[in-house]
C-alpha cells in the first residue's frame, strides 16, 4: 500500500514549525500559532471524493481554516493522507495521527470498534456518497469467463477486502445464492488493486470490489460484471469519521471541515462533468469511470446528511461483521453523531436521487445529454463521436456502460441490464424476450425509428 501525504500550509508571511501531534499546536518564530490538521482520505474510492479527492484539490477547506485563522490569530495546516482502503485510516485514528477520515460503511463500524476498543472514540458526523439499492459494490469475472451467476463460484477463488463494503456484499449475495462464503467459496484478503492484477492474470476466479474498480476494469475491457450489488436492495455509503477528543477540542475546526464538504458537493452537483475531469486528473482514472459513479445521474448520490435509511442499514451491517469475528458489538446510535452537521450546515438538503437516466457523453463536450430510452441514447450515439455512453439497468437502476451491458429485446423495445443473471432474471419473465448483443441492439434501434 502507498500512502501519499500533502501538506498545505495557509498563506502566511512565514513559515513556522509543524505542530508534533494530529490538532496539535507548536508556536512559531513570531510567537503565532501552528495547528496542524491531518485528514485521510481514499483518492480512488471516488464516492467519498467531497470528502477528499475533490475537497482538496478545490482547496475549499484550507479557505474555511484560512477565514477561521484571521479571527484567531492561528495558523492551520491541512496534511492529506492517501490509502487504498478504510483499514489503515481506522489504524491511524486510533493511534491519534489521523483526526478526520472518510471510508465505506462496513469500515465505518470496525473504525467505530476499533476506537472505543483502544480508547480513541470516533463518530460519524457525515455522509458522502450512497446508493440507496447497494449498487457501489460489484462482483466482477474475466472477460469471457464462464461464470453466469453467484451459484457458479462454488469452488472458485474470489479476491476481496475483508471487512470492507464490497465483502460485506459478496457475503450477503452468497448467502442468499445458497452458498456458504466461509467454505464454498475460496476467498482471499487482497488490496484492489493487487485483485484487479489478479484477476487479469487469472490467479483468481473474481474480483468483489467498491467504487471504482468494477467500472474501471469493465471500461478497460478487464472484467465483465457478474453480480450487480443493487440485487440486494439494500443501502450503503461512505461517511467521514472524526476523532471524538478532536472533535471536542477542535469543534470550530470540524464545523469547518463539513461547511467545505458541503461547498465540493454542491460544486459536484452542479456542474458534474467538470468534477469527474479534476477527479480524474487527480486520481489517473478515466474520467469516463468517474462520471459512471459520480455522475448527474450516476451510481453515488451525494449528500452530507446522515439519513435515517443509512443509518439503519448501518445497524443491519453490524451483524455480518460480527459473523466474521471482525466486531462485536458496536453502538451504532452512540457512534452516529448528527450534531455536527447542523451546526456547521444550514438550510435545506437534497432531495433524493432520481431515477438514472441513459445518457451520451461525446467527445469535445463539457455537458452530456439525457434520453427517456436506451433506444433514444443508441440512435443518438451512432455516427457521433462517442467519449461514453451510459445506461440503467432495467431492473435495479444501476448506471453502466452501453457497450459493456448485457441488451435484452422485448418486441420494439429495448432493456439494458448490468450482469447476464440480471437480464436473465426479466427474459424469464417476460416471454419472447430475448438477449442480443451491442451491435444488435443498435441496428435494432434503428430499425425501430425507421
Amino acid at each position: 500500500m502507498r500512502t501519499t501525504t500533502i501538506a498545505r500550509l495557509l498563506p502566511l508571511a512565514v513559515l513556522l514549525p509543524l505542530a508534533t501531534a494530529c490538532g496539535g499546536a507548536a508556536e512559531g518564530g513570531a510567537g503565532a500559532k501552528t495547528v496542524t490538521v491531518t485528514v485521510g482520505y481514499q483518492s480512488k474510492t471516488i464516492n467519498t471524493v467531497t470528502a477528499g479527492t475533490l475537497l482538496r484539490s478545490l482547496g475549499y477547506f484550507e479557505e474555511e481554516l484560512a477565514a477561521r485563522g484571521r479571527k484567531d490569530g492561528v495558523r492551520y495546516e491541512v496534511v492529506w493522507q492517501d490509502y487504498a482502503t478504510g483499514a489503515p485510516i481506522t489504524a491511524q485514528m486510533t493511534a491519534g495521527k489521523i483526526d478526520i477520515g472518510s471510508m465505506g460503511d462496513f469500515p465505518l463500524l470496525i473504525n467505530a470498534a476499533r476506537g472505543k476498543q483502544l480508547g480513541q472514540p470516533t463518530r460519524l458526523v457525515a455522509v458522502t456518497g450512497y446508493n440507496l439499492r447497494g449498487g457501489l459494490n460489484t462482483v466482477v469475472t474475466a472477460p469471457g469467463s464462464a461464470l453466469k451467476s453467484l451459484a457458479d463460484l462454488r469452488g472458485k477463488k474470489v479476491s476481496t477486502s475483508v471487512g470492507s463494503a464490497a465483502d460485506g456484499t459478496l457475503v450477503r449475495a452468497l448467502q442468499r445464492a445458497g452458498l456458504d462464503p466461509e467454505k464454498d467459496v475460496r476467498k482471499l484478503n487482497q488490496q484492489p488493486s493487487v485483485g484487479a492484477s489478479a484477476l487479469t492474470a487469472g490467479s483468481v476466479d473474481a474480483l468483489s470490489q467498491f467504487v471504482a474498480w468494477p467500472g474501471q476494469l469493465a471500461f478497460q475491457g478487464r472484467a465483465t460484471a457478474l453480480y450487480d450489488g443493487a440485487v440486494l436492495d439494500l443501502p450503503t455509503f461512505h461517511g467521514v469519521t472524526v476523532r471524538q477528543k478532536f472533535a471536542q477540542e477542535r469543534a470550530g475546526v470540524l464545523d469547518d471541515f463539513l461547511r467545505a464538504q458541503r461547498r465540493a458537493t454542491d460544486h459536484l452537483r452542479t456542474k458534474p462533468v467538470a468534477a469527474a475531469e479534476t477527479v480524474a486528473k487527480e486520481t489517473g482514472l478515466p474520467a469516463e469511470v468517474v462520471y459512471l459513479y459520480n455522475g448527474a445521474h450516476g451510481i453515488a448520490t451525494f449528500d452530507p446528511e446522515l439519513r435515517p435509511e443509512l443509518i439503519a442499514a448501518l445497524k443491519e451491517d453490524v451483524p455480518v461483521l460480527k459473523a466474521a469475528k471482525l466486531v462485536g458489538d458496536v453502538d451504532v446510535d452512540a457512534f452516529v453523531d448528527p450534531a455536527p452537521l447542523k451546526r456547521a450546515v444550514r438550510g435545506a438538503g437534497y432531495p433524493k436521487a432520481a431515477a438514472a437516466t441513459s445518457e451520451l457523453w461525446l467527445k469535445g463536450q463539457a455537458t452530456t445529454r439525457s434520453f427517456g430510452t436506451p433506444e433514444e441514447l443508441l440512435r443518438a450515439a451512432q455516427g457521433a463521436e462517442v467519449r461514453a455512453a451510459y445506461v440503467p439497468d432495467a431492473l435495479t437502476g444501476t448506471l453502466w456502460f452501453a457497450d459493456k451491458a448485457v441488451w435484452v429485446a422485448d418486441g420494439p423495445r429495448l432493456r439494458a441490464f448490468v450482469t447476464p443473471a440480471n437480464a436473465k432474471t426479466y427474459v424469464d419473465g417476460h416471454p419472447g424476450a430475448r438477449v442480443v448483443g451491442h451491435a444488435d441492439a443498435v441496428r435494432l434501434a434503428s430499425r425501430a425509428a425507421s
